[in-house]
């Protein structure tokens, strides 16, 4: 379905910072903000009817006071279940504002900073450099400057390895930049800083969420596990949006990646974390999470590039961090499942207005259309375009067609056993290939094995249809084999896997 994990960052950065100047700064008050509630009405009817996006809720918090919260069209396409303000979504990478108000939490107690050391905290972590294991803390992490590439630890995902394994085999994963010296956008690093500070207080990082934020806030309907979600009732599908029709063709179970991706909520839920947000830290007065800890998360860490404008851009602690024409700050954050979700939520801190957009398809520019159009509104009364169109257009864009033209005159392979046998890659693990029935290659891949048949392209080159089991989704691989002797391959390429260079797995037992 989809390829380019680095292409892919990069565009959400650019969708993240295009909200950031959406809007001039106004006077906002309540009353002003309840005056555009009813054109947020005509600003979502018109994006469904106008998308194949088949459900949106929305919320809208100012100051301590939520004012909007409402679902609109279908949690599953043809159902006829309507979408409301409890409905619940996967909310993807939207979990990452939410790791790091939970990680503040627990730097506010005292017994960590933002400068605590992983290692210091998780003593089994190891990154594939050891001086950068010993140094990396979880202000790197969180902010993706760890040196490691963007994406990094997502392929694993898909091929069905558990959260254990992908954190461990980071060591031996080789980085792209040098420590500290630029973004890349990374799930499964801010995963394991989520781990590490879970373990600082002894437990996990599934129960740290659920006590420091969901209980404190009543979030009812919100977890940091897929069971849940799939348990639960009034809960929206993934939708695959493909020439213009949606269709439930796939499920994520995002366990793996909680703290950076894997947490369903509902609007009414996560308006309370706006609150939350927009009030140092209280909650109808309480305390929950220390304002100075929380207030790091939404400082500048580290620069992401310019926007169009050309303003620097920023990331934060789990936060996109721009700056509107008038200086004010802006805080966002995209979220993605390719396989059927789209998230986004918008902070105005110093107007203390914040907006949530959920939607229950991809590929869709529905959140930033509608929240970049209301904040407009709410700011200077009309939004400055019909922001629909970049946005559709942006991420459609993010899923280029993956072709592999027909050779015209294709050389013959060699004889299947000439592929068969054990294929070793340090970070992927093995690679089996068997011979089924009259001479069928069948390459097995992840933990559990799982079976790809292949078709034969052209001399040593084949392919196979391969369904991720995380954020890959479907598409068409190019398995290449390669020989020195022309009689035996002694090594596999995986086109894929090969983005950073690592996709190449030797003949177990080859010199």
């Amino acid at each position: 379905m989809r390829t380019g994990h680095l292409t892919t960052a990069a565009a959400f950065c650019v969708l993240a910072i295009a909200l950031g100047g959406a809007a001039n700064a106004a006077d906002i008050t309540e009353e002003s903000v309840r005056a555009a509630l009813p054109r947020l009405d005509e600003i979502v009817t018109d994006v469904l009817e106008r998308t194949a996006v088949p459900g949106i809720a929305v919320g809208v918090v100012y100051g301590d006071k939520v004012l909007y919260a409402k679902g609109f069209g279908v949690r599953r396409v043809g159902s006829g279940e309507a979408v409301d303000a409890d409905t619940i979504f996967q909310i993807a990478s939207v979990s990452k504002p939410l790791a790091s108000t939970v990680v503040a939490a627990v730097v506010g107690e005292g017994g960590i900073t933002w400068d605590s050391r992983i290692t210091n905290l998780d003593p089994d972590f190891r990154m594939y450099d050891p001086w950068v294991s010993t140094q990396v803390t979880l202000r790197d992490a969180f902010c993706h400057r760890t040196g490691m590439p963007g994406q990094a630890g997502d392929l694993l995902e898909d091929l069905g390895f558990d959260r254990d394994t992908i954190l461990h085999q980071f060591r031996y994963l080789r980085p792209d930049s040098s420590f500290r010296s630029h973004y890349a956008y990374t799930n499964f690093m801010l995963t394991e800083a989520g781990v590490a500070a879970a373990r600082s207080v002894g437990t996990d990082w599934e129960d740290l969420i659920t006590s420091r934020l969901f209980e404190p806030l009543g979030m009812t309907r919100s977890s940091p596990r897929q069971a849940d979600f799939y348990a639960a009732d009034n809960r929206a599908a993934l939708h695959f949006i493909e020439d213009g029709v949606a269709t439930t063709r796939f499920e994520r179970r995002p366990d793996a990646q909680s703290p950076a991706g894997g947490v369903s909520s509902t609007v009414n839920d996560m308006t309370k974390w706006l609150v939350l947000q927009l009030n140092e830290g209280k909650y109808q007065g309480s305390q929950v999470v220390d304002a100075a800890a929380l207030a790091e998360t939404h400082a500048p860490q580290i620069t992401r590039g310019v926007d169009p404008s050309g303003r620097g851009s920023f990331y934060g602690l789990g936060w996109n961090v721009d700056y509107g024409p008038d200086g004010e700050i802006r805080l966002t954050h995209a979220g993605a499942f390719f396989v059927g979700a789209r998230t986004q939520v918008a902070l105005l801190p110093l107007h203390r207005l914040g907006i949530v957009t959920l939607a229950n398809a991809f590929p869709s520019g529905a959140p930033e259309a509608i929240n970049a159009a209301f904040l407009d509104i709410a700011l200077k009364g009309e939004p400055s375009e019909d922001y629909l169109p970049r946005y559709e257009e942006r991420f459609r864009s993010l899923i280029p067609a993956r072709t592999y033209p027909e050779p015209s005159d294709p050389a013959p392979a060699m004889a299947a056993a000439a592929y068969a046998g054990r294929y070793a890659n340090d970070y992927y693990g093995a690679a089996d290939v068997v011979v089924e029935g009259e001479g069928d290659l069948v390459l097995l891949l992840g933990p559990d094995q799982r079976r790809f048949p292949l078709r034969h392209h052209d001399r040593d080159a084949f392919l196979f249809e391969f369904l991720g089991l995380g954020d890959e989704g479907e598409h068409t691989a190019l398995a290449s084999f390669a020989s020195a002797d022309g009689a035996m391959a002694n090594a596999l390429t995986i086109d894929f896997l090969d983005q950073t260079g690592q996709g190449t797995f030797t003949r177990a037992g080859a010199n």
